[in-house]
This record gives C-alpha cells, sequence and structure tokens, in this order.
C-alpha cells in the first residue's frame, strides 16, 4: 500500500479505524488492519473525512477587495455596481494571480472542490479565459467547476446569452443565472426558461442565482422548480441564495417546499454573505435573511452551504474556511441539535460533493483518498474549533499538513509551562 492512515475517527463515530491507500484510490478500511503501507500515518483518534467542497463562490472577483475603491454602504448593490467599475480594469494576469493564491488558501484548509461563478458579460470574456486557464492549472489538487454567470442579467444585458452561449463552448461546466435581477419579474421567470432549456439541450447543470432579495414576492424559484421539472433536470439543479424564503409568507413556503423536492432542485445558502448583505432596509427587527435551511432539510432538499465571496467588493472578510462558513450557518439557522449540527458539517462536505456530481468523492472502499484529518474527535467539535487541518491528502498523497492546536500556559497558581490541546 502506499499510504495507511492509523487509529482514525470517521464522521459517523463508532471504534477507531485504518485506512489503506493505493494507486490514488481507498483500497480498505477497518481496525488494525493487517496492512502494512510505504508511508505510515498515526493520526490518533484525529476525525478523517472527506475534502471540504465549496458549492457557491466567485473566484474571478477575490482578493480585488479596495479595487477600485472599497464598497462604503456594504450593500449588495453597491457592490454590484462597484465590480462593474472593476471589470473595465482587469486583467488576466491579475485575475489568474488572485484565484491561484485563493486556491492555495482553500488547500490549506481541506477545500479540494469549489463550484465557482464567473461573470460572462464583460464581451472580452477575460475572466472565462482567467479561470479556465486556473481550472487547468489547479486540476492535479483542486477541482475547480465554473458557471457562466450573468452578473447583469441575461435579458437586461444585450449581449449577455450569445456571452454565456460563447463561454460554454470554450469550457465552462454550468449554466448560470440571476432572475431577480432583470428588469421586470416577467423577464425574470424568462431568463430562467430560455436557461433551463439550453442547459436541457446541452446535458448541462444549473446554478442561478435565485431571489438574492428580501422581497417576498421574488419568487423565482418557484419557476426554476417548474423547468427542472418539466424539462427532466431533476438533480441537475441548484437554486442558490434563495433569500427572499426568509420573508416569504409561511402558507406560500409550505406549497413552494414540496415543489422544489419533486422537482430536485436543490438549495445553496450562503450564510456569511446572507447575513451580512439582506436585511438592509431594516430597522429593527432585523431580518437574518438566510434561506430556511431547517424547513428545507425536513422537506428533503438537498442544502449545502457556500463561502460565496472573500475579500472582494461584496465581503472585505473570508478566508477559505468552510468550517467557518458550517460556524456561522449553524448559528443563523438556529441548528443546535445533534443531528442538525452535523447536518451542517455535510452541508460543506458530502451534499455538495453531491450537487457538483463529483465523482468518486467519499469514505468507501474505491473513492478517491482525497481525505482531511482534523484536529477533533467529531464533525460537531470539528466546527466548534474550526479544527486545524492536521494533513490534508489529494489522490493518496500528503499536500498539506499543520500542527494541532496546544498553547503553552504561565499562570500564577498553575503548573508552569504545561501543553495542552486546545477545547479539546
Amino acid at each position: 500500500m502506499d499510504l495507511v492512515l492509523r487509529h482514525a475517527t470517521l464522521p459517523e463515530g463508532g471504534e477507531q479505524t485504518d485506512i489503506a491507500i493505493e494507486a490514488g484510490r481507498i483500497a480498505a478500511i477497518g481496525s488494525a488492519l493487517n496492512i502494512k503501507g510505504a508511508q505510515e500515518i498515526d493520526v490518533a483518534g484525529d476525525l478523517v473525512t472527506p475534502p471540504f467542497v465549496d458549492a457557491h463562490f466567485h473566484m474571478d472577483a477575490t482578493l480585488s477587495y479596495g479595487l477600485p475603491r472599497v464598497n462604503a454602504s456594504g450593500t449588495l448593490l453597491e457592490g454590484i455596481a462597484l465590480w462593474g467599475e472593476l471589470k473595465p480594469e482587469l486583467t488576466q494576469q491579475a485575475l489568474v494571480e488572485r484565484a491561484l493564491q485563493y486556491c492555495d488558501w482553500a488547500v490549506a484548509r481541506g477545500l479540494l472542490a469549489i463550484r465557482s461563478h464567473v461573470d460572462i458579460c464583460d464581451d472580452r470574456l477575460l475572466a472565462v479565459e482567467a479561470l479556465l486557464q486556473v481550472k487547468k492549472q489547479v486540476a492535479p489538487y483542486l477541482d475547480l467547476q465554473l458557471v457562466a454567470f450573468p452578473q447583469d442579467g441575461l435579458l437586461r444585458s444585450p449581449t449577455a446569452f450569445a456571452n454565456l452561449k460563447r463561454a460554454i463552448a470554450m469550457g465552462v461546466d454550468v449554466v448560470g443565472g440571476i432572475p431577480h435581477f432583470e428588469r421586470t419579474m416577467a423577464d425574470g421567470a424568462e431568463s430562467v426558461r430560455l436557461l433551463c432549456e439550453f442547459a436541457a439541450e446541452k446535458g448541462l447543470r444549473v446554478d442561478m442565482h435565485c431571489d438574492e432579495s428580501d422581497d417576498p414576492m421574488s419568487r423565482h424559484i418557484e419557476t426554476l422548480a417548474y423547468h427542472a421539472q418539466r424539462l427532466g433536470l431533476q438533480g441537475r439543479v441548484a437554486g442558490s441564495h434563495l433569500t427572499s424564503m426568509h420573508s416569504m409568507d409561511n402558507y406560500y413556503v409550505s406549497k413552494l417546499l414540496p415543489l422544489i423536492r419533486e422537482a430536485g432542485v436543490a438549495a445553496i445558502a450562503n450564510p456569511l454573505i446572507n447575513i451580512t448583505l439582506q436585511g438592509r432596509h431594516d430597522t429593527y427587527p432585523k431580518r437574518r435573511g438566510m434561506t430556511r435551511v431547517p424547513e428545507l432539510l425536513a422537506a428533503g432538499v438537498d442544502v449545502a452551504f457556500g463561502h460565496d465571496c472573500a475579500m472582494d467588493p461584496w465581503y472585505s472578510l473570508g478566508s477559505g474556511d468552510m468550517l467557518e462558513v458550517a460556524h456561522m450557518g449553524l448559528h443563523v439557522a438556529q441548528m443546535t441539535g445533534q443531528d442538525a449540527m452535523r447536518n451542517c458539517f455535510r452541508a460543506v462536505t458530502e451534499t455538495p460533493a453531491r450537487i457538483l456530481g463529483l465523482e468518486g468523492y467519499g469514505l468507501q472502499v474505491g473513492c478517491h483518498a482525497d481525505l482531511v484529518v482534523l484536529d477533533a474527535g467529531d464533525p460537531i467539535e470539528a466546527i466548534r474549533l474550526r479544527a486545524a487541518r492536521r494533513f490534508v491528502i489529494r489522490r493518496g498523497v500528503v499536500i498539506s499538513q499543520a500542527p494541532p492546536a496546544h498553547a503553552r500556559l504561565n499562570l500564577p497558581g498553575r503548573p508552569a509551562g504545561v501543553d495542552f490541546r486546545l477545547a479539546r
């Protein structure tokens, strides 16, 4: 065997387990495996999990905070306007350099798969070319899936649909949209129809920014679910954000949730950004803005969490840490029961992997040996501590490692120079 991990704790718990890896895939899993590895790592009871997956990000804008100026109001609309100011100044080299730097951050935090939306409303398709280059460059260590995203509106921007088709022909993977940003609700619904029909024709997945608004009458998710079912796109469509659902009438939501489930549409919430950008017109009480995660889960809908932004026109913070995203999602959705907290961990691992259609993802024999060893005993502790990533493994090779979180105390009245693992 190429590598054997000894004494691992798996996300579902149980006795400590060994994981044997050969030729980049998991070859065996079991207690005290009688197998010798060319390399062996005793993880001493640490949690071993498949890698983190970010189902919603904007890599073309990442690390551009302050260019050409800072978002003074911190609002979504000023962020969109600011991005419009920045686009003419973008260069392919700068886009590539910032994206590669973010990918380095991601890998160090055990994030090995990202779905990134890329704006196609610049007729040069500069960002598309840049991120296709990045996708190829990072492929040995990170899966980057790209969404053709008409930031300025498919119908509102006169060349957007043609550009979207060009981007797909160039190798972009997923069809995106933003129906709530069209000029009218009717145009928004028409954009959903056009995009879903195009995706069905090409055999592609769909991921739309959908109802990222405090307006309870922004109901494009209903239209998205309708066309997903009509066109046989079940399991291939995601609605991202869905923040208007936070403000919708409860009776309408009781009708909407079964429609989403029956259409096989997934939901992607973005806790860090949703609670930062929504509710800006409220005084008090102030709405959280994040979509109804517990209700969607209870209805049988797949729900993933995305990071969305990191140091860009919309969000001045962020580090590529999906445990921070899960931690915020847990709090905002009040998901503090044991099963609910574990669902928040799944929302940054196995659920987004399923939404992205990642082949070979998981902790079963035959899966890719893409693993993260966390300085934690279980998924809940990992979220609580935003646990250190002891080892990040890609196709059976350790590509990043870090020490456990320790501290040495020298306090009056306490034993001097005592090392201990923080909060464990």
